[in-house]
């Protein structure tokens, strides 16, 4: 029998598809795993003739990302901007979304608090690793981070990063007729949003939703962070069979 294909994207100017991966522990050992790169941001994703610039080309980017990889249907899964993106995806195709993973998703059931916003402020107008450094430990209340991937935090700094491709939430019609069965893992401690308002929302939205909140977690310490990474790859696990 084929592995059911699961596809991963990162969270914005990051490695998260990559740490999606990496935690992965029993979802990799029965499925075939893809850690797909956004365009602009560090990575092997290079930019085509047509630029990407709207929702629509971000999912007609992911529709030829699929055609290459021979996925006629697949299992999903995104952290943060990521989870934009893929959740837009699986309502621009659910056919070939077999099951999706939303790992504390930004801007699809609530806004971002504006204190994170603010705190966010001095690292996107001008990217450094201080900056980048200070925000993470604020975001994640000192928290011991895997120092592989802070390096790449690190260098994804210097990266010659294009404008992401942003809007506004969802519909609530749309979301509402979605078939798609949906995972989202919510982090307890995290500062993007709120997560029991995020919870309450999809549950209000999403027809076949099932919804965890990660004790202990914050946005920036999923996916990798070791005391949940465990508890992270059981449940997409448990969900994706």
């Amino acid at each position: 029998m084929p592995l059911l294909r699961v596809a991963a994207l990162h969270e914005l100017v990051a490695e998260q598809g990559r740490d999606l991966v990496r935690s992965r522990g029993r979802v990799g050992a029965a499925h075939r795993v893809h850690a797909v790169d956004l365009i602009g941001d560090p990575g092997r994703s290079v930019a085509g003739e047509r630029p990407i610039r709207t929702v629509a080309d971000l999912t007609s980017w992911l529709d030829g990302v699929l055609d290459g990889l021979g996925a006629d249907r697949t299992a999903l899964g995104g952290h943060s901007y990521g989870a934009w993106v893929a959740l837009h995806y699986a309502l621009h195709a659910p056919h070939r979304v077999s099951e999706l993973v939303l790992v504390d998703p930004t801007q699809c059931f609530a806004g971002f608090r504006p204190g994170y916003l603010l705190h966010a402020l001095p690292m996107l107008i001008r990217p450094g690793v201080k900056r980048t450094r200070a925000f993470l430990g604020w975001e994640t209340g000192g928290a011991a981070l895997d120092q592989a991937w802070l390096r790449l935090r690190d260098a994804a700094t210097g990266f010659p990063s294009a404008r992401p491709v942003t809007g506004p939430r969802p519909a609530p019609e749309a979301l509402s007729g979605l078939d798609v069965p949906t995972l989202i893992l919510l982090a307890e401690r995290g500062r993007a949003h709120d997560p029991a308002r995020v919870a309450a929302a999809a549950a209000r939205l999403l027809p076949r939703v099932t919804t965890a909140t990660m004790s202990g977690a914050t946005h920036h310490t999923l996916p990798l962070h070791g005391p949940t990474a465990g508890e992270l790859s059981r449940r997409i696990e448990d969900f994706i069979g």
